[in-house]
Protein backbone atom coordinates (compact mmCIF):
# COMPACT_ATOMS: atom_id res chain seq x y z
CA UNK A 1 0.00 0.00 0.00
CA UNK A 2 1.21 3.46 -0.83
CA UNK A 3 0.46 6.47 1.27
CA UNK A 4 -1.64 9.32 -0.14
CA UNK A 5 1.37 11.63 0.06
CA UNK A 6 3.56 9.31 -1.97
CA UNK A 7 0.85 8.89 -4.63
CA UNK A 8 0.46 12.67 -4.98
CA UNK A 9 4.22 13.10 -5.26
CA UNK A 10 4.37 10.41 -7.94
CA UNK A 11 1.56 12.06 -9.91
CA UNK A 12 3.23 15.44 -9.79
CA UNK A 13 6.52 13.94 -10.96
CA UNK A 14 4.74 12.23 -13.87
CA UNK A 15 2.99 15.44 -14.94
CA UNK A 16 6.24 17.36 -14.72
CA UNK A 17 8.02 14.83 -16.90
CA UNK A 18 5.35 15.24 -19.58
CA UNK A 19 5.08 19.03 -19.54
CA UNK A 20 7.15 19.45 -22.70
CA UNK A 21 5.54 16.74 -24.77
CA UNK A 22 3.08 19.19 -26.40
CA UNK A 23 0.09 16.89 -26.34
CA UNK A 24 -2.24 19.80 -26.98
CA UNK A 25 -0.33 21.39 -29.87
CA UNK A 26 -2.51 22.14 -32.89
CA UNK A 27 -2.62 19.67 -35.75
CA UNK A 28 -1.36 20.85 -39.13
CA UNK A 29 -3.75 22.02 -41.82
CA UNK A 30 -3.14 19.85 -44.87
CA UNK A 31 -2.68 22.62 -47.41
CA UNK A 32 -0.82 24.95 -45.03
CA UNK A 33 1.82 23.50 -42.65
CA UNK A 34 1.88 25.12 -39.23
CA UNK A 35 4.91 27.40 -38.78
CA UNK A 36 7.30 26.42 -36.02
CA UNK A 37 7.21 29.85 -34.38
CA UNK A 38 3.50 29.83 -33.58
CA UNK A 39 2.85 30.78 -29.97
CA UNK A 40 0.70 28.66 -27.71
CA UNK A 41 -1.47 30.27 -25.06
CA UNK A 42 -2.32 29.23 -21.53
CA UNK A 43 -5.91 29.02 -20.34
CA UNK A 44 -7.01 30.64 -17.14
CA UNK A 45 -10.34 30.67 -15.40
CA UNK A 46 -13.19 33.00 -16.19
CA UNK A 47 -15.63 33.49 -13.30
CA UNK A 48 -18.67 34.18 -15.48
CA UNK A 49 -18.08 31.08 -17.62
CA UNK A 50 -17.67 28.91 -14.52
CA UNK A 51 -20.87 30.32 -13.00
CA UNK A 52 -22.81 29.64 -16.22
CA UNK A 53 -21.57 26.05 -16.34
CA UNK A 54 -22.44 25.50 -12.66
CA UNK A 55 -25.94 26.83 -13.30
CA UNK A 56 -26.31 24.45 -16.23
CA UNK A 57 -25.24 21.45 -14.12
CA UNK A 58 -27.57 22.45 -11.27
CA UNK A 59 -30.51 22.79 -13.66
CA UNK A 60 -30.41 19.08 -14.41
CA UNK A 61 -31.50 19.80 -18.00
CA UNK A 62 -29.87 17.17 -20.20
CA UNK A 63 -32.50 17.08 -22.97
CA UNK A 64 -33.09 19.87 -25.44
CA UNK A 65 -36.81 20.72 -25.79
CA UNK A 66 -37.84 21.12 -29.43
CA UNK A 67 -40.81 23.31 -30.32
CA UNK A 68 -42.51 23.11 -33.70
CA UNK A 69 -42.35 25.86 -36.27
CA UNK A 70 -45.38 28.15 -36.03
CA UNK A 71 -46.50 31.46 -37.57
CA UNK A 72 -44.08 34.00 -36.14
CA UNK A 73 -43.39 37.69 -35.64
CA UNK A 74 -40.52 39.16 -37.66
CA UNK A 75 -39.04 42.48 -36.49
CA UNK A 76 -37.69 44.47 -39.43
CA UNK A 77 -35.14 47.31 -39.23
CA UNK A 78 -36.52 50.73 -38.43
CA UNK A 79 -34.55 52.28 -41.31
CA UNK A 80 -33.60 51.50 -44.87
CA UNK A 81 -35.38 50.31 -47.98
CA UNK A 82 -37.47 47.17 -47.35
CA UNK A 83 -35.86 45.73 -50.49
CA UNK A 84 -32.55 45.69 -48.57
CA UNK A 85 -33.92 43.78 -45.59
CA UNK A 86 -32.18 40.55 -46.58
CA UNK A 87 -32.47 38.84 -43.20
CA UNK A 88 -36.18 39.64 -42.97
CA UNK A 89 -36.69 38.21 -46.44
CA UNK A 90 -34.72 35.10 -45.51
CA UNK A 91 -36.72 34.34 -42.36
CA UNK A 92 -40.02 34.85 -44.20
CA UNK A 93 -38.91 32.73 -47.17
CA UNK A 94 -38.02 29.89 -44.81
CA UNK A 95 -41.46 30.01 -43.20
CA UNK A 96 -44.84 28.78 -44.39
CA UNK A 97 -46.19 32.17 -45.46
CA UNK A 98 -48.02 33.04 -42.22
CA UNK A 99 -45.46 35.30 -40.52
CA UNK A 100 -46.24 38.89 -39.54
CA UNK A 101 -43.67 41.65 -40.12
CA UNK A 102 -43.55 44.71 -37.85
CA UNK A 103 -41.01 47.43 -37.01
CA UNK A 104 -39.75 48.60 -33.62
CA UNK A 105 -42.23 50.81 -31.77
CA UNK A 106 -45.27 49.14 -33.28
CA UNK A 107 -47.72 47.66 -30.74
CA UNK A 108 -47.07 43.95 -30.35
CA UNK A 109 -49.94 41.69 -31.45
CA UNK A 110 -51.32 39.44 -28.73
CA UNK A 111 -51.56 36.54 -31.16
CA UNK A 112 -49.97 35.42 -34.41
CA UNK A 113 -51.65 32.69 -36.41
CA UNK A 114 -54.29 32.32 -33.70
CA UNK A 115 -51.77 31.54 -30.94
CA UNK A 116 -50.29 33.62 -28.12
CA UNK A 117 -47.14 31.47 -28.14
CA UNK A 118 -44.80 32.42 -30.99
CA UNK A 119 -41.15 33.37 -31.56
CA UNK A 120 -40.13 36.95 -32.26
CA UNK A 121 -37.36 36.99 -34.88
CA UNK A 122 -35.29 40.13 -34.29
CA UNK A 123 -33.92 41.05 -37.73
CA UNK A 124 -32.82 44.63 -37.05
CA UNK A 125 -29.36 45.68 -38.15
CA UNK A 126 -26.61 44.99 -35.58
CA UNK A 127 -26.05 48.75 -35.35
CA UNK A 128 -29.71 49.18 -34.28
CA UNK A 129 -29.84 46.32 -31.79
CA UNK A 130 -28.61 48.16 -28.70
CA UNK A 131 -31.08 51.01 -29.18
CA UNK A 132 -33.86 48.54 -29.91
CA UNK A 133 -33.28 46.67 -26.64
CA UNK A 134 -32.89 49.86 -24.60
CA UNK A 135 -36.22 51.25 -25.77
CA UNK A 136 -38.51 48.23 -25.55
CA UNK A 137 -42.09 49.16 -24.61
CA UNK A 138 -43.66 47.15 -21.79
CA UNK A 139 -45.58 44.84 -24.15
CA UNK A 140 -42.35 44.00 -25.99
CA UNK A 141 -40.50 43.36 -22.74
CA UNK A 142 -43.15 40.82 -21.81
CA UNK A 143 -42.17 38.83 -24.94
CA UNK A 144 -38.43 39.22 -24.49
CA UNK A 145 -37.94 35.54 -23.59
CA UNK A 146 -39.42 34.62 -27.00
CA UNK A 147 -37.00 36.78 -28.98
CA UNK A 148 -34.64 35.14 -31.46
CA UNK A 149 -31.30 36.85 -32.21
CA UNK A 150 -29.01 36.33 -35.21
CA UNK A 151 -25.21 36.22 -35.34
CA UNK A 152 -22.59 35.21 -37.90
CA UNK A 153 -21.33 36.41 -41.27
CA UNK A 154 -20.58 40.02 -42.11
CA UNK A 155 -24.30 40.77 -42.17
CA UNK A 156 -24.99 39.81 -38.54
CA UNK A 157 -21.55 39.73 -36.90
CA UNK A 158 -21.10 39.15 -33.17
CA UNK A 159 -23.73 40.66 -30.88
CA UNK A 160 -22.70 38.81 -27.71
CA UNK A 161 -21.42 41.92 -25.88
CA UNK A 162 -24.79 43.66 -26.43
CA UNK A 163 -26.80 40.66 -25.22
CA UNK A 164 -24.53 39.96 -22.23
CA UNK A 165 -25.01 43.47 -20.88
CA UNK A 166 -28.71 42.74 -20.61
CA UNK A 167 -28.49 39.17 -19.37
CA UNK A 168 -29.79 37.86 -22.70
CA UNK A 169 -26.86 35.55 -23.52
CA UNK A 170 -28.00 32.42 -21.70
CA UNK A 171 -29.36 28.93 -22.27
CA UNK A 172 -33.04 29.86 -22.55
CA UNK A 173 -32.56 32.64 -25.12
CA UNK A 174 -32.78 31.58 -28.75
CA UNK A 175 -29.81 32.50 -30.91
CA UNK A 176 -29.17 31.59 -34.53
CA UNK A 177 -25.85 31.27 -36.32
CA UNK A 178 -26.98 32.52 -39.72
CA UNK A 179 -24.65 30.44 -41.89
CA UNK A 180 -26.91 30.42 -44.94
CA UNK A 181 -27.19 32.63 -47.96
CA UNK A 182 -29.67 35.45 -48.24
CA UNK A 183 -32.48 34.93 -50.79
CA UNK A 184 -31.14 34.87 -54.34
CA UNK A 185 -32.67 34.14 -57.76
CA UNK A 186 -34.65 31.23 -56.29
CA UNK A 187 -36.20 33.45 -53.64
CA UNK A 188 -34.98 31.05 -50.94
CA UNK A 189 -31.85 31.03 -48.76
CA UNK A 190 -29.35 28.35 -49.74
CA UNK A 191 -27.25 25.97 -47.64
CA UNK A 192 -23.60 27.08 -47.39
CA UNK A 193 -22.27 24.11 -45.43
CA UNK A 194 -19.57 21.99 -47.05
CA UNK A 195 -18.51 18.37 -46.67
CA UNK A 196 -14.82 18.23 -45.75
CA UNK A 197 -14.21 14.51 -45.50
CA UNK A 198 -14.98 11.45 -43.40
CA UNK A 199 -14.10 10.94 -39.75
CA UNK A 200 -12.51 7.91 -38.07
CA UNK A 201 -15.82 6.06 -37.78
CA UNK A 202 -16.91 6.70 -41.35
CA UNK A 203 -19.26 9.63 -40.67
CA UNK A 204 -19.26 12.65 -42.98
CA UNK A 205 -17.53 15.73 -41.62
CA UNK A 206 -19.18 19.09 -42.28
CA UNK A 207 -18.15 22.72 -41.93
CA UNK A 208 -19.98 26.02 -42.09
CA UNK A 209 -23.31 24.73 -40.83
CA UNK A 210 -26.06 26.93 -39.44
CA UNK A 211 -26.75 26.43 -35.73
CA UNK A 212 -29.35 27.39 -33.17
CA UNK A 213 -29.84 27.17 -29.40
CA UNK A 214 -32.47 28.20 -26.88
CA UNK A 215 -36.22 28.09 -26.36
CA UNK A 216 -37.25 28.19 -30.03
CA UNK A 217 -34.33 26.28 -31.53
CA UNK A 218 -36.55 23.44 -32.73
CA UNK A 219 -38.81 25.85 -34.61
CA UNK A 220 -36.04 27.57 -36.56
CA UNK A 221 -34.12 24.34 -37.14
CA UNK A 222 -37.33 22.96 -38.67
CA UNK A 223 -37.51 25.95 -41.02
CA UNK A 224 -33.94 25.41 -42.18
CA UNK A 225 -34.16 21.64 -42.57
CA UNK A 226 -37.46 21.93 -44.47
CA UNK A 227 -35.57 24.05 -47.00
CA UNK A 228 -32.58 21.74 -47.32
CA UNK A 229 -30.25 23.71 -45.03
CA UNK A 230 -28.15 21.77 -42.54
CA UNK A 231 -28.53 22.98 -38.95
CA UNK A 232 -26.96 22.00 -35.66
CA UNK A 233 -28.88 22.35 -32.40
CA UNK A 234 -27.44 22.40 -28.90
CA UNK A 235 -27.09 24.13 -25.58
CA UNK A 236 -25.86 27.72 -25.43
CA UNK A 237 -22.34 26.72 -24.37
CA UNK A 238 -22.00 24.64 -27.56
CA UNK A 239 -23.59 27.25 -29.78
CA UNK A 240 -21.23 29.87 -28.41
CA UNK A 241 -18.20 27.87 -29.62
CA UNK A 242 -19.76 27.54 -33.07
CA UNK A 243 -20.50 31.27 -33.21
CA UNK A 244 -16.95 32.31 -32.26
CA UNK A 245 -15.49 29.84 -34.74
CA UNK A 246 -17.52 31.48 -37.48
CA UNK A 247 -16.45 34.93 -36.29
CA UNK A 248 -12.79 33.87 -36.36
CA UNK A 249 -13.26 32.85 -39.99
CA UNK A 250 -15.05 36.05 -41.02
CA UNK A 251 -12.55 38.26 -39.21
CA UNK A 252 -9.28 36.58 -40.24
CA UNK A 253 -10.09 35.80 -43.87
CA UNK A 254 -11.55 39.24 -44.63
CA UNK A 255 -8.69 41.05 -42.96
CA UNK A 256 -5.87 39.07 -44.56
CA UNK A 257 -7.48 39.32 -47.99
CA UNK A 258 -8.33 43.02 -47.73
CA UNK A 259 -4.69 44.16 -47.33
CA UNK A 260 -3.67 43.09 -50.83
CA UNK A 261 -2.96 45.29 -53.84
CA UNK A 262 -5.76 43.65 -55.85
CA UNK A 263 -9.26 42.50 -54.88
CA UNK A 264 -8.92 39.10 -53.23
CA UNK A 265 -11.54 36.40 -52.74
CA UNK A 266 -12.00 34.37 -49.57
CA UNK A 267 -11.08 31.26 -51.55
CA UNK A 268 -7.79 32.86 -52.60
CA UNK A 269 -6.93 33.55 -48.97
CA UNK A 270 -7.47 29.87 -48.11
CA UNK A 271 -5.38 28.68 -51.05
CA UNK A 272 -2.53 31.18 -51.17
CA UNK A 273 -2.21 32.83 -47.76
CA UNK A 274 -2.68 29.77 -45.58
CA UNK A 275 0.31 30.40 -43.31
CA UNK A 276 -0.88 33.88 -42.40
CA UNK A 277 -4.45 32.72 -41.80
CA UNK A 278 -3.33 29.74 -39.75
CA UNK A 279 -1.16 31.86 -37.50
CA UNK A 280 -3.91 34.43 -36.97
CA UNK A 281 -6.52 31.76 -36.24
CA UNK A 282 -4.40 30.22 -33.51
CA UNK A 283 -3.76 33.62 -31.94
CA UNK A 284 -7.50 34.29 -32.01
CA UNK A 285 -8.11 30.88 -30.43
CA UNK A 286 -5.74 31.78 -27.61
CA UNK A 287 -7.40 35.17 -27.14
CA UNK A 288 -10.81 33.52 -26.82
CA UNK A 289 -9.56 31.00 -24.27
CA UNK A 290 -7.77 33.61 -22.22
CA UNK A 291 -10.41 36.32 -22.22
CA UNK A 292 -13.76 34.54 -22.57
CA UNK A 293 -12.92 30.97 -21.49
CA UNK A 294 -14.19 29.84 -24.91
CA UNK A 295 -12.29 26.90 -26.37
CA UNK A 296 -12.90 26.30 -30.06
CA UNK A 297 -13.81 22.69 -30.81
CA UNK A 298 -11.22 20.19 -32.04
CA UNK A 299 -10.57 20.47 -35.77
CA UNK A 300 -11.66 24.11 -36.07
CA UNK A 301 -8.79 25.01 -38.40
CA UNK A 302 -9.74 22.29 -40.90
CA UNK A 303 -13.37 23.41 -40.83
CA UNK A 304 -12.50 27.08 -41.28
CA UNK A 305 -10.25 26.36 -44.24
CA UNK A 306 -12.94 24.10 -45.69
CA UNK A 307 -15.41 26.96 -45.66
CA UNK A 308 -12.88 29.36 -47.16
CA UNK A 309 -11.84 27.03 -49.95
CA UNK A 310 -15.49 26.79 -51.03
CA UNK A 311 -16.27 30.53 -50.88
CA UNK A 312 -16.00 30.98 -54.63
CA UNK A 313 -17.11 34.55 -55.22
CA UNK A 314 -17.00 36.38 -51.89
CA UNK A 315 -14.58 39.32 -51.97
CA UNK A 316 -12.60 40.13 -48.82
CA UNK A 317 -13.36 43.54 -47.37
CA UNK A 318 -13.05 45.73 -44.29
CA UNK A 319 -16.29 47.61 -43.75
CA UNK A 320 -16.14 50.40 -41.18
CA UNK A 321 -19.83 49.93 -40.36
CA UNK A 322 -19.30 46.23 -39.66
CA UNK A 323 -16.04 46.67 -37.70
CA UNK A 324 -17.70 46.91 -34.23
CA UNK A 325 -19.42 43.56 -34.78
CA UNK A 326 -16.46 41.65 -36.25
CA UNK A 327 -13.37 43.00 -34.50
CA UNK A 328 -14.25 45.18 -31.51
CA UNK A 329 -14.35 42.31 -29.03
CA UNK A 330 -12.02 39.70 -27.54
CA UNK A 331 -10.35 39.27 -30.95
CA UNK A 332 -8.42 42.50 -30.35
CA UNK A 333 -6.31 40.54 -27.86
CA UNK A 334 -4.59 38.94 -30.86
CA UNK A 335 -1.44 40.95 -31.55
CA UNK A 336 -1.28 39.71 -35.14
CA UNK A 337 -4.85 40.78 -35.85
CA UNK A 338 -4.13 44.25 -34.42
CA UNK A 339 -1.00 44.50 -36.61
CA UNK A 340 -3.04 43.77 -39.74
CA UNK A 341 -5.81 46.20 -38.76
CA UNK A 342 -3.28 49.01 -38.28
CA UNK A 343 -1.59 48.11 -41.57
CA UNK A 344 -4.97 48.28 -43.35
CA UNK A 345 -5.60 51.71 -41.88
CA UNK A 346 -2.13 53.19 -42.40
CA UNK A 347 -1.30 51.76 -45.82
CA UNK A 348 -4.69 51.34 -47.47
CA UNK A 349 -6.74 54.12 -45.87
CA UNK A 350 -9.33 51.72 -44.46
CA UNK A 351 -11.15 52.17 -41.13
CA UNK A 352 -10.28 55.87 -41.15
CA UNK A 353 -12.74 56.74 -38.37
CA UNK A 354 -11.93 53.76 -36.16
CA UNK A 355 -9.65 54.13 -33.16
CA UNK A 356 -7.49 51.00 -33.14
CA UNK A 357 -5.26 49.56 -30.43
CA UNK A 358 -1.64 50.56 -30.99
CA UNK A 359 0.55 48.14 -32.93
CA UNK A 360 4.29 48.11 -32.27
CA UNK A 361 5.18 47.11 -35.84
CA UNK A 362 4.82 49.06 -39.06
CA UNK A 363 4.03 45.99 -41.13
CA UNK A 364 2.94 42.45 -40.20
CA UNK A 365 6.12 40.39 -40.10
CA UNK A 366 4.59 37.29 -41.72
CA UNK A 367 2.77 39.10 -44.51
CA UNK A 368 3.53 37.93 -48.03
CA UNK A 369 4.23 40.54 -50.68
CA UNK A 370 1.58 41.53 -53.21
CA UNK A 371 -0.83 38.87 -54.46
CA UNK A 372 1.76 36.15 -54.92
CA UNK A 373 0.06 32.81 -55.52
CA UNK A 374 1.33 29.37 -54.64
CA UNK A 375 2.20 28.74 -58.31
CA UNK A 376 4.31 31.90 -58.48
CA UNK A 377 1.86 33.97 -60.53
CA UNK A 378 0.93 37.50 -59.50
Amino acid sequence: MYSAVSLVAWALMLLSSRSDVGAFQPSAHQSSPRPTNTRLFNTWSNGQAIKEYQDFLESGNQDIPMKDDVPSLVVAPSTGDPKSWDLVAAVIALGAGEDVVIQPGTPLPAEVGGSSSFPVYVCVYPSELESFLENLPSDWKAKQSDMVFFSGSKKCGCIEPILKKRGLARDSMTQVLAAFSMPGPTGKPQDLSVKIGVDAVGEDKWAGEAAVCGEWQGAFAERLERNGIRCKTGFYRDWRRWMWERLAYDAAFNLIGAVRSEPTKMKDVALYYGEEVSDMLWEISGALRGNLAVTLSYGFEERVFGVGENAEDEICELDEAVYPFLYDNALLNSKMLVEYLNFAKDEFGMLTNVELPISRTDKPSLMRQGNLRADGAI
